[in-house]
């Protein structure tokens, strides 16, 4: 039951085109033509100065290895649209010590993206759907898996054990705040059957790496968060897959609407030197690039 549903939010998100609406006049600079497939997160490699494109390509728990991941330039240029080929869904990816970690259902994939090849797996024990990848300064690669509320973490052996459990956790997004040492979690809300409807949202929470401390970023609902990233103020970016927006959200939990960018805004990226926001928009199968202020 749960595969037919999800498979019909997939199918009845609206697929036209839509206008960015911003309330600071975000800029787009580019975007792709709808060349991709279900596209779920983008990754910046800052020493190859490309960006790293996930496809899904049909359904998030289907082990037929059909999804890849496609390389693109800063300008939207496609160069290679199956760079890493024979995935199963891959969704979320991070860079750590040169080597780009996707998150692929129920494993973390490592590429060594110098020779473009795929140098290990890694289970993760019960893992159902793991989404979003992100890694600290010590070089420890997480992973959570939204439908079990576990986030997983990849230690200096090799191993991926369960790191940290919460009820209802739900972590659709992840990412590392290496300034307080803390794992901001973007919550999709409580997951049940198909992912879940609009009215089950999630908010922010922030888990200390050291003590396992969590709270929560303020006491509302803000939508079904995907990704975040940092705003280099203080603050995150955070996008709302449902919602079809992108939220500057503050530390107390406090948010904006910065862009309204179209259903199925994804993991997206921000290049904080370039002033850039780079958002896969999953339903349209393209990645949008908008101008941060």
């Amino acid at each position: 039951m749960k595969k037919l549903l999800i498979i019909l939010l997939f199918l009845t998100v609206n697929f036209n085109d839509r206008e960015v609406n911003s309330d600071e006049h975000m800029e787009i600079v580019w975007e792709t033509e709808k060349i991709f497939e279900l596209p779920e997160s983008v990754i910046y490699d800052e020493k190859n100065d490309v960006l790293y494109v996930s496809n899904i390509t049909d359904h998030p728990f289907n082990k037929d290895g059909t999804g890849y991941i496609s390389k693109l330039g800063l300008d939207g240029t496609v160069i290679e649209k199956k760079w890493i080929d024979k995935l199963n869904a891959p969704k979320g990816l991070t860079i750590s010590k040169d080597k780009l970690y996707i998150a692929d259902i129920d494993e973390l994939v490592e590429v060594d993206i110098a020779t473009s090849k795929i140098t290990n797996k890694y289970k993760g024990f019960g893992s159902v759907c793991m989404n979003d990848v992100t890694a600290d300064k010590y070089g420890n690669v997480y992973v959570g898996d939204t439908y079990t509320d576990t986030i997983y973490r990849l230690n200096q052996f090799g191993q991926l054990p369960v790191w940290f459990y919460s009820p209802q956790l739900a972590p659709n997004g992840i990412h590392i705040d290496n300034d307080e040492g803390n794992l901001i979690v973007g919550s999709w809300g409580a997951v049940m059957e198909g992912w879940g409807t609009p009215e089950l949202k999630g908010s922010l929470k922030s888990i200390n790496i050291h003590t396992k401390k969590i709270k929560n970023l303020g006491k509302k609902p803000i939508g079904n968060l995907d990704g975040i990233e940092s705003d280099g103020k203080g603050s995150y970016l955070v996008t709302d897959w449902t919602g079809a927006k992108l939220y500057r959200v503050k530390k107390n939990g406090k948010y904006k609407v910065l862009a309204e960018v179209g259903k199925g805004a994804a993991d997206h990226e921000v290049i904080l030197d370039k002033n850039l926001v780079i958002i896969p928009i999953m339903a349209e199968g393209k990645v949008i690039a908008l101008k941060l202020k």
